[in-house]
C-alpha cells in the first residue's frame, strides 16, 4: 500500500442538489467526512488528496481536523479533468515513487474501506493496469490506475473524466463488481431516499 495514493474529487458545485452535497449529513457525518475517514482506514494521510473547488472555504473548514493533503482547484468550473490533474500532480510531487493511484468521489455513501482493499488485492493478482468498479451496467469510480496511465490522466481536458481512459483501454481493465456504487447522491430525492435507509 505504501506506493498507492488516492484522489478524492469534491470540487463540484452540486447544481442538481442546490447545496453542497459534500456537506450533507448521513449517519452523523458529512458525505465528505465519511469518504475521508474511509480512506484513512486504508491509506496513510500523506497519500490522500482532497480536491476542492466550489464552496472550498466552507467545505475545508468542515474537514480541518483531517490531516490530509488538500488542493483547491480554481479551475473547477472547467470540468472534472482539471480536478484529476490537480490532485494527481500534487500527489506525485509529495510521492514521486507512487506506483498506483485511486480516483474516487464523495457521493457514494456505501463506499467502504473493504472496497478499496479488495480492489488493491485484485490489482496485485491481475495483469491489468486499471481496476474499475462496475455497477448498474456501467463502469466508473472508484478506479485504480497504475503509473502507466498517469501521463494520460495529466493530459485530460474539460469535462473528460477517468472514464474516457477506461473506455479507451478496456483490454487493460479488470472489473470489480460494486453493486452499491450505483447509489450516489445528486438530487434532493436521492438524499431523501438515502436518509430513509439510515
Amino acid at each position: 500500500m505504501k506506493n498507492t495514493g488516492i484522489i478524492l474529487l469534491a470540487a463540484g458545485n452540486s447544481t442538481r442538489m442546490g447545496s453542497p452535497k459534500q456537506l450533507l449529513l448521513y449517519q452523523g457525518k458529512t458525505l465528505l467526512e465519511r469518504i475521508v475517514d474511509t480512506s484513512l482506514q486504508v491509506f496513510d494521510n500523506n497519500k490522500i488528496i482532497i480536491v476542492l473547488g466550489a464552496n472550498h472555504s466552507e467545505i475545508a473548514f468542515q474537514i480541518k481536523d483531517k490531516i490530509t493533503l488538500i488542493s483547491v482547484n480554481e479551475e473547477w468550473e472547467s470540468g472534472m479533468a482539471s480536478s484529476i490533474k490537480s490532485g494527481l500532480q500534487i500527489l506525485l510531487n509529495h510521492l514521486p515513487e507512487m506506483e498506483r493511484c485511486f480516483i474516487s468521489v464523495c457521493d457514494q455513501p456505501y463506499l467502504s474501506s473493504e472496497v478499496f482493499i479488495e480492489m488493491l488485492k485484485l490489482a496485485d493478482y491481475s495483469s491489468k493496469e486499471i481496476i474499475a468498479a462496475e455497477y448498474a451496467g456501467t463502469i466508473g469510480v472508484p478506479v485504480l490506475f497504475s503509473k502507466k496511465y498517469f501521463k494520460k490522466l495529466l493530459h485530460l481536458s474539460g469535462e473528460q473524466g477517468a472514464k474516457k481512459i477506461i473506455q479507451q483501454n478496456m483490454d487493460d481493465v479488470n472489473i470489480f463488481t460494486f453493486d452499491q456504487g450505483a447509489i450516489d447522491i445528486d438530487t434532493p430525492s436521492d438524499y431523501e431516499n438515502l436518509k430513509t435507509k439510515e
